[in-house]
């Protein structure tokens, strides 16, 4: 089987544990925190790369940014009127912010979405790409393109939790880290989410 058939099939079985996905912020502590209202559609592209030992892309965001300034986040944005889907958001997003083609991702499914604390209904949308892509970072945007093993991402043993100051509240937060890459936050709950849809997923 390729890949891409392994993380579909992954993909299409329940949680192994049973235990519902993490739905947004709200659940991990932050519920005081949540803005409320109605939450702006958004997309993001998990893309993993087809290698012996598989990967996924993540982008440090730069520090002059309104909106998650330096923060370890998957390729993605708002959903735009002119976007079909989540899905075409996330492809369009992804070309945009590290011009990954985005004809070379091939989509294997749509993982649970997720509310982020800063008002966003996020949409994990799970493709898989070539290796050593020229990618490039956009500029004021995106600082660094950087590719943790995906079985790294997907290991219990990898996560914690940590107890965050954020607006003068304690926010609890899950964390992985990475060669000095600290993925926490959103990120590192939707791949937690991920984790237990691929369960198994290497056989």
């Amino acid at each position: 089987m390729t890949l891409a058939e392994r993380l579909a099939a992954a993909m299409a079985r329940a949680p192994a544990d049973g235990e519902p996905p993490i739905p947004g912020d709200a659940a991990l502590g932050a519920a005081d925190l949540d803005p409320g209202g109605d939450p702006m559609p958004a997309a993001v592209l998990i893309a993993v790369t087809d290698r012996p030992e598989p990967g996924v892309l993540l982008t440090r965001r730069t520090d002059s940014l309104s909106r998650h300034a330096g923060q370890v986040a998957f390729p993605g944005g708002r959903i735009d009127a002119d976007d079909a889907d989540a899905v075409a958001a996330a492809l369009r997003e992804a070309e945009e912010e590290v011009a990954l083609p985005r004809h070379t991702a091939q989509v294997v499914g749509v993982a649970d979405p997720y509310r982020t604390i800063t008002g966003f209904q996020v949409t994990p949308v799970l493709a898989v790409v070539p290796p050593d892509l020229p990618l490039r970072p956009q500029p004021g945007e995106v600082a660094a393109i950087f590719e943790p093993p995906l079985a790294f991402l997907l290991d219990p043993a990898s996560r914690e939790w940590r107890d965050m100051d954020w607006r003068g509240r304690t926010r609890r937060v899950m964390e992985i880290n990475w060669q000095g890459h600290r993925i926490w936050g959103a990120t590192a709950a939707m791949l937690v989410n991920l984790s237990r849809r691929l369960d198994r997923w290497q056989h």
